[in-house]
């Protein structure tokens, strides 16, 4: 669809820009996304959490085949493909504020999220090598980071003048962003998983197959994809309730007399200037290439995640739960780039984005499926409940992170043998 860039900058510095201006714009838009929904566009808890299925099944339903285009077709096709559906779906929400235009504009936004995710991580692999890969998404989150904190200004700013401002803004923004990319984005490490003469159903099936007969191979990526399933149930009722569980249950501090969107904003920038630290640690520190040391250094944070999810829902004071929300999200910040080295090392070139696909769907219907039960809990007995009870859903986990470690499942090795399609 694209030609070859004839001004193709730096892999590495594209994915940078990339992976930081992305972070910036999604940041000014949810920090007062849920603000804007109940405000502006009247909606209800039951409606709020609507928006967030419909999200989540148009991220489970699309992810894999997405992520087999990626791999059959073009990683940058994909990825800017994704960035002008996701703005578009963003417009939509901040411009027309009832419930039926938000709902569709969560699932433009879910199959956007669909084509960049996994066709992101596959186009750096591919440029820069595996084995500068997993430096690639530590710098990659702390662009993201940086990005980030940005946003959260720009979109407290913006929310002043008017509230669906950040969102129509960071819509726009996505689009240019993939506007950007068509000319500068290089893609000379990419191969196509089969013959370009073959038409979309055989290279489509092929592809996914390839996949799926690599997951059934190698025990370490069906341990992550476990990992995924609970650690997707226990975020989405830790993200749906955070903010709700500030309001209700704790008294914000009262010099400067700040809107809570304000404190919402330093809540988020504290989080976010924690991350940058801690990912450059294990940037310093981990190798990233290593199956043991990458898996002992995920079972260790996850712990400490629960811990800090089970303390930010049992605090009695505002200090106390700003730290242990602090922390969680810190150490959630940390997972994401260890995890997709993680699993980065076990994937074959042809099918990497398609098995990060993979995951990400599995992560999607974890929060599908665990999200309105942990609801449930939140209306019946109380938030504190729900949340407790999502770290508790974590846990599972780390018995599975444990079970890789105890069992020495290498990342690498062999290559299966996947099925060939006739030329």
């Amino acid at each position: 669809m694209f030609a070859r860039p004839d001004r193709a900058l730096s892999a590495y510095r594209v994915y940078l820009a990339m992976t930081g201006t992305s972070a910036l714009f999604f940041a000014m838009l949810s920090t007062i996304g849920a603000v804007y929904m109940v405000k502006m566009a009247g909606l209800g808890p039951l409606q709020l959490v609507l928006v967030g299925t419909t999200l989540e099944a148009a991220a489970f339903l699309f992810e894999v085949p997405t992520g087999v285009v990626a791999d059959a077709y073009s990683r940058r096709l994909s990825i800017v493909v994704g960035m002008f559906l996701s703005g578009a779906g963003f417009v939509l929400w901040g411009a027309v504020p009832h419930f039926a235009a938000i709902l569709l504009a969560q699932v433009l936004w879910g199959i956007g999220l669909t084509f960049t995710s996994g066709a992101q991580e596959a186009w750096i692999a591919d440029e820069v090598g595996e084995a500068r890969a997993g430096h690639a998404f530590l710098r990659g989150a702390q662009a993201g980071q940086a990005g980030a904190l940005a946003g959260i200004v720009a979109g407290v700013v913006l929310a002043c003048i008017r509230l669906n401002l950040p969102i129509v803004v960071a819509g726009l923004g996505y689009v240019a962003l993939g506007l950007f990319l068509i000319p500068f984005m290089p893609e000379r490490g990419f191969a196509p998983s089969v013959h370009r003469d073959h038409s979309l159903g055989r290279k489509l099936s092929h592809t996914l197959t390839a996949g799926a007969r690599l997951v059934w191979a190698r025990p370490v990526l069906l341990t992550i994809l476990g990992i995924a399933a609970f650690s997707g149930a226990a975020s989405e009722a830790f993200d749906r309730l955070w903010e709700v569980h500030f309001l209700t249950s704790f008294a914000f501090p009262s010099p400067g007399n700040l809107d809570p969107i304000a404190w919402f904003g330093i809540l988020n920038a504290g989080a976010l200037l924690l991350s940058v630290g801690a990912t450059e640690v294990a940037h310093r520190r981990l190798d990233t290439t290593s199956h043991a040391a990458v898996a002992a250094t995920l079972l260790g944070t996850n712990l400490l995640l629960i811990g800090a999810m089970a303390a930010f829902g049992l605090a009695g004071g505002f200090g106390l739960a700003a730290g242990a929300f602090w922390t969680a999200r810190v150490l959630r910040r940390v997972n994401l780039p260890l995890t997709t080295a993680w699993l980065n090392q076990s994937l074959a070139p042809g099918v990497r984005a398609t098995v990060i696909s993979m995951h990400s769907q599995v992560d999607a219907l974890g929060q599908i499926a665990g999200g309105p039960l942990l609801g449930v809990v939140a209306g019946a007995v109380s938030i504190r409940a729900a949340i407790v009870a999502a770290a508790a859903v974590l846990a599972p986990a780390l018995a599975l992170y444990a079970r890789t470690l105890r069992g020495g499942e290498a990342a690498v090795g062999v290559e299966p043998t996947l099925a060939r399609e006739p030329e």
